[in-house]
């Protein structure tokens, strides 16, 4: 009993351990991620409102309604259609002026089966028929050209959208212009004169565009623009005084060295004059 008396009594001691900066869970991570994507989906929502036009948000209307599967009025798109259906007022299916506004311009009134008229297709024709006269004459093969075979070599001929190009080109041993100079040749007056007879058969207006070699070395002032543009106004004053109204001059351009005849942009052959006879 008395060992026992003796004994040390022993003490239980409990800790509660309270947390104070518990994360409460993980809701407000899901609500701001719905926020967010809501912002996105807001401001998303304003820029299409923005960048689209009133045709273009019809089409995407009916693209999105449950109710209207495939749409008859609206396509929204600006390609082959300029965003109108193939069934818009039935204006592909009937041969007539069918358009989809009221009061349609001429461009966008249907034309019938071929969408060009005759009249447009006979004028094309006689033009071309017109351009390649000229191209005879020009290249001798018309019977009624005096010019030598040496200027025939500086001069190509083709027919394009815009008219007849009449490109005069210069070669390594006969240039257009006097070397170091703005100064024309005996030659280029040649051929200006030429050009000149040759377009005096027809009425239609002359566009003159100058072409020169790019330069070998990177310039602070790069004066082939200017070049260019003189030496076309040059071959323009060639025109007028060898016989070509002066009423006839639609338009004189200066393209510096920015469009190549070959591969290799200081090459001679890029120095060349274009006397355009535009489609009337």
């Amino acid at each position: 009993m008395s060992v026992q008396a003796n004994a040390q009594p022993i003490i239980i001691k409990r800790k509660k351990v309270v947390g104070g900066d518990g994360h409460h869970g993980g809701a407000w991570k899901v609500a701001y991620a719905d926020f967010v994507t809501a912002m996105m989906a807001f401001f998303m929502l304003m820029w299409l409102l923005n960048a689209t036009t009133e045709q273009q948000r019809k089409g995407l209307a009916d693209y999105f309604s449950p109710t209207i599967p495939i749409s008859r009025v609206s396509g929204g798109g600006d390609g082959s259609f300029g965003g109108d259906s193939i069934f818009s007022e039935e204006t592909l299916p009937h041969n007539g002026t069918g358009a989809s506004a009221q009061h349609p311009t001429e461009a966008r009134e249907a034309r019938g089966e071929t969408g060009m008229s005759d009249t447009g297709d006979e004028v094309a024709a006689a033009q071309d028929e017109v351009f390649e006269t000229i191209e005879e004459m020009l290249t001798g093969h018309g019977g009624e050209s005096s010019v030598m075979e040496n200027e025939l070599r500086h001069i190509s001929t083709r027919v394009t959208d815009e008219g007849l190009v009449i490109e005069v080109f210069a070669l390594p041993d006969r240039p257009l212009f006097d070397l170091g100079t703005n100064r024309p040749s005996t030659l280029l007056r040649d051929i200006a004169r030429l050009i000149s007879n040759a377009a005096r058969s027809v009425t239609n207006t002359i566009a003159v565009e100058g072409h020169v070699p790019a330069q070998p070395i990177v310039v602070v002032n790069n004066s082939t623009w200017d070049q260019s543009a003189e030496q076309a106004s040059i071959m323009r004053k060639l025109l007028e005084d060898t016989g070509t109204a002066p009423d006839r001059m639609q338009r004189v351009t200066g393209h510096a060295d920015r469009e190549h005849a070959t591969r290799n942009p200081m090459a001679i052959r890029n120095n060349r004059l274009e006397v355009v006879l535009l489609r009337e």
